[in-house]
Parts: C-alpha cells; structure tokens; sequence
C-alpha cells in the first residue's frame, strides 16, 4: 500500500481502537477521525463536511422525528394494552414483547421502539412476578432484529443502500431488505421467544423502586436548630450551601408537612427537613451546628408522595440533554422543579455526591416532583419513565395523521415518486404544519450523537475507498482466502463485520466494511450486492455485548444485567442468524 493508503488505514484503526476503548464518546472518536483524516490530506478541506448532507443522515433525522411523531398520537397504545395482558406465561409474554418490538422497529428508531415497550415490559413483569430480565433483553434483541425488515428500520441499512447509489448509480429500495431481514427477524424472535431467555440467568433483579432504590437509603431526617444560619435563608441557599449535593424532599413545620418545597420556601427555627444527601455532605452539614440529625424513623415511599407530589423512576436515553452533565449542572430542582433521590448505572445505585456525577446513558434515576408537571419536566430533559403510571401517549382524535403521513410518505418511496430523504422530509414538514409535533420537539428528538457520527464517518469511510485502501485490504483478504468458494468468503465478511459490531457502533460497522465488501466481490468477479446485503445485516447483530447498540445500553440497568449475560442468548442467537442470513442472502441476491 502506499503512504496515503497507511495513513487512512491507521486513522480508521486508531478511530476503532478509540471506539473500543469507550473513553471518548463515539460521536467525539468520528470527529477525531474526520480533522485527523483532512490535516493529513485524506479528505479535501471542502468535502469534509458533505457526509451531514447525505441522504443517509438526513433520512436518519426524518425517522426519529416521524418516531416522536407517531408515538405522541397514541397510535398504537391499542397494541401496547394488548402487549401488557399476554403475561401468562413466560414464553407467551415474551412472544407479544418480542413481535411488538420488532413490528415497531421495522418502520422506526430501534430505541424510539425501545422506549415505548420498556415500561410496559416491566410493569407486567412485575405484575406477573417474573424476573424483569427474563423479558428485557429478548425485547432489546427484538427491536434490532426488526429493523432489518426494511430500509429505513435501521440506519445500516441506509448507509448501505445510499453505498450501492454511489457504485451503481441506484440505491436498494425500501423493500429490498425484507426478504433477507423479515426470514432473519421470524427465525430470530422465534429463538427468542422459544429457547432464548431460557438462556438468561433466572437471578437477576431488574431495577424497580423495591428492589433497587430504597428510600431509607437515601433520605434522613433533620431539624434546624435555633441558633442556625440557615433562619430566614430558602431552600436554594441551602442547596447552595451544600454545592448542589443535597435535595429537600420534605418540609415539616408543626402540624403542616410540605413535599418537594419551593426553592424560595423560607426556612424556619424547628423545621424538619427530610433530604437527600451522601454521608459525606451529611456529615460536614451535622458538625456545622446549623442542624442536628433525627433518627429512629424509617422512611418509605408514601412518607414522600401525595396526590400532588409523585416518585417517578425514569431512564436516560441516547438523545437526553442530561448526558454529560451533572445534575447541579442541570439545576433541576431551580429550572424543573425536580429533586433528583437516587441514581443507579449498570444495575448498581451510586453513592458518592450525586450533585457532582456525571449522567450517561442509560442511567436510572428516581426522582420526586409536581405530579401535574413532572412528566413534562421528564421529556423536555429527555427521559422517559419507567413506570406505567397512565403516563403513556394518550391517544387523541387525529392519533390517525401521523401514521397516515408516514405511511404515505413510505408509498411515494415505493412507486419511486421521491427518493427516502426527500419523502421522509415532506412527511416531517407536513407533520409540523399539522401540529402533530412541535418544532422543539422536532429538534429534542434528534439523536445528534449518532447524526455527528454519521456524518463524520462517511467521508472517512469514503476516503477508505478512493486512496484505494480499501481494494488494497480487499485484495490482501482475498489472497488469503482466495481458494475459498464466494459463498464462504462472503460468510467469512458476515462474521467479521458482526464481531466488530459488537464492539463499536453499528453504524460506523458499516461505513467501514461496506468499501471492502464491494471490493473483495469486485476482486471475485462476482455480483456486489450480495455482499453488500451481508454487510447490512451483519453490522445490526450486536447481541454479545450491551455496548454494540444502545438498545442493549439501556436494558443493562433496568434488567440487572452483567457485560457477561448478554453473550449467553447472544451466542447462540447470532449463530442462528449466521445459518438463516447467509443462505437467505446468497437465494434472493444470487452471487
């Protein structure tokens, strides 16, 4: 290879490696990629950018804000209400989980999906007193074996089929991917249904208020001294006194008992404070003098809620304002009228000052607030509750519009009217111009990360390609293999691209594999796009890790999954794919 092609080489490796390593965030790794691949020349300063304005990303944007759309409506709460009754048996709830999950993803986000279901996943589990993790993951499973059945079900297979238009001058259709992905998503959610979650370690408790958050935990009692500073100071000052790590949850005066109290509420000689705080900063409060410590008094959850003040749990997805930022950062008590009790990751409750940690995706938090105001508060931070509380959707008189425009807009792309991108844009236009979505939540649906990485990766993908290192990858893969029948060359592509899935983002898979794929079939003589469809497929497999998508990420917790767990039905669950995909592949796109 030549030093050009070195170079992109060891960009994109290094980018992997990042990937891997988890440090940076991904969207942060495929900048880094992007400025590293135009200083040394890779990518024309002017082409750098042109990835944001490929059909792939701008497609991607239209279908999460159709997402948003179309579960605002209530459309299909029906479908949800008959989900939550079949909880009979195990297999049975599984089923109506798994075939709800991919039916939904099929045509929307995989963790908008993800997010619609969770709730009821865990509700019913609940009700019907089955371990939440036996019905968690398959559901995550589920939402990414869905979205192989069409083209916009997974950005994959955009990516893939916005490849082909550049090679061949026409990209596959929104139908094309159905005939591998639907015999993938029946034979998969059968597994599943059937045998998989058998496979699941029965032990695990999955994150619920009575299991993993105990109020008693996390409040004490205390009461403001005479002589304290803290007479005639608010709630705030308090809060600003202890740097952010505290929250008062109740306010106790005499005869009177205030929940969640104002942040201006005056405090008061003899008042009880019931708080949130880390031993630490209770400790350095209590030898203030300014308070003493109550005790002998245990605390539950309706010691904290009335019909005006609610404790919600709820979770933070990929596109959440709060990732990266620390609650005190976020002022939710000041601005959102939020007191943030507990927070868990990974199936664990965190204990160091909560006012000063760093909130990631996928992390569970208990919060206490106005039970009129909370929900909204939720999703204009971008979370979504964890609890069937009747805060579904509620479905409306125009539920219908939405999925009208949206199955319209699908119809133009399938007689070949408009390209995806266009059509799906035309759809977000007309759902704005119908109020069916706000413009803030246009723009607060957005997964910007995975935008970021789309639209970084794709020129450096395509540098991949036009240095020629690609051909040159391909070329050394297939001196190697080059006895080997087409057919197991592109089995060996397959299982490449889902080992690497695995451990970095699905979407960059893809950008990455998609140039040596077309040129190891150009190098056979044979036809590209059976390569092309494994690649697809194989780079949406990521079932051996919880970091290979973020669906995964977010059951981790509520499911009280370990890294290891996810391997026990993702193994298996990828060899049936290995075995469905790849003979589906070479039948409907002969090589």
């Amino acid at each position: 290879m030549t030093f050009d092609q070195w170079t992109i080489v060891a960009i994109i490796a290094a980018a992997l490696g990042l990937f891997i390593w988890g440090r940076y965030r991904y969207d942060v790794v495929a900048m880094i990629a992007l400025t590293a691949s135009v200083i040394v020349g890779a990518i024309p300063p002017n082409d750098a950018f042109r990835g944001f304005g490929h059909p792939a990303v701008v497609t991607v944007i239209a279908v999460l804000i159709i997402s948003r759309a179309i579960a605002k409506s209530g459309a299909l709460q029906g479908v949800i209400r008959q989900v939550s009754r079949a909880s009979g048996t195990t297999t049975g709830h599984v089923g109506a989980l798994t075939v709800a999950g991919a039916s939904f993803s099929a045509f929307m986000n995989n963790v908008g999906s993800l997010a619609l279901l969770l709730p009821v996943a865990i509700q019913s589990a609940l009700k019907a007193k089955r371990p939440v993790a036996l019905v968690l993951m398959p559901l995550s499973f589920a939402t990414l074996l869905g979205g192989l059945i069409t083209m916009i079900g997974t950005p994959p297979n955009l990516i893939i089929s916005a490849y082909r238009e550049t090679e061949t001058g026409e990209p596959f259709g929104m139908f094309d991917f159905t005939p591998v992905g639907l015999g993938i998503a029946v034979v998969g959610i059968l597994f599943v249904t059937l045998v998989g979650w058998r496979l699941l370690p029965k032990n695990r408790k999955g994150q619920s208020h009575t299991e993993l958050f105990r109020i008693e935990d996390y409040i004490s009692e205390l009461r403001i001294l005479e002589e304290s500073e803290l007479v005639g100071r608010t709630v705030l000052d308090l809060r600003r006194r202890m740097d952010g790590n505290l929250a008062v949850m109740s306010l106790i005066r005499g005869l009177r008992k205030i929940l969640a109290p104002s942040p201006i509420e005056t405090l008061q000689a003899g008042d009880v404070l019931v708080v949130e705080t880390d031993p630490t900063s209770l400790r350095q409060l209590v030898r203030s003098g300014q308070v003493e410590l109550r005790g002998g008094k245990s605390f539950n959850r309706s010691d904290l809620e009335s019909e005006k003040v609610v404790i919600m749990e709820a979770m933070i997805p990929p596109a959440s304002a709060m990732i990266g930022r620390t609650p005190s950062e976020l002022h939710l008590h000041g601005r959102f009228g939020i007191n943030l009790i507990g927070l868990a990751r990974h199936g664990r409750t965190i204990q160091t000052p909560l006012g000063r940690k760093r909130l990631e995706v996928g992390d569970v938090i208990l919060v206490q607030g106005d039970s009129a105001t909370l929900i909204e508060s939720l999703r204009e931070l971008g979370c979504f509750p964890l609890a069937d509380r009747g805060l579904n959707e509620a479905s409306t008189g125009r539920s219908w519009l939405p999925a009208a425009i949206f199955g319209a807009a699908i119809g133009v792309t399938a007689v070949g009217l408009l390209p995806v991108h266009a059509a799906f844009m035309t759809a977000v236009v007309a759902l704005v111009l119908t109020s069916s979505i706000t413009l803030r939540e246009v723009y607060s649906n957005v997964e910007w990360p995975i935008v970021i990485l789309l639209g970084a990766m794709l020129p450096v993908g395509q540098a991949l390609d036009s240095s020629g290192a690609a051909s040159a990858i391909a070329m050394g893969l297939v001196g190697q293999i080059e006895a080997l029948p087409p057919g197991v060359i592109l089995l060996v592509l397959f299982v490449m691209t889902m080992v690497l899935t695995d451990v970095i983002n699905n979407n960059a898979a893809a950008v990455i594999m998609a140039p040596i794929a077309v040129n190891v079939a150009d190098a056979l003589g044979v036809n590209t796009d059976p390569f092309l469809m494994a690649i697809a497929v194989s780079a949406s497999c990521a079932f051996l890790t919880p970091i290979g998508h973020q669906s995964n990420t977010l059951v981790m917790g509520p499911g009280g999954y370990r890294f290891t767990d996810y391997w026990r039905m993702g193994l298996p669950l990828e060899m049936v794919i290995t075995a469905t995909g790849v003979p589906l592949i070479l039948y409907f796109w002969p090589l």
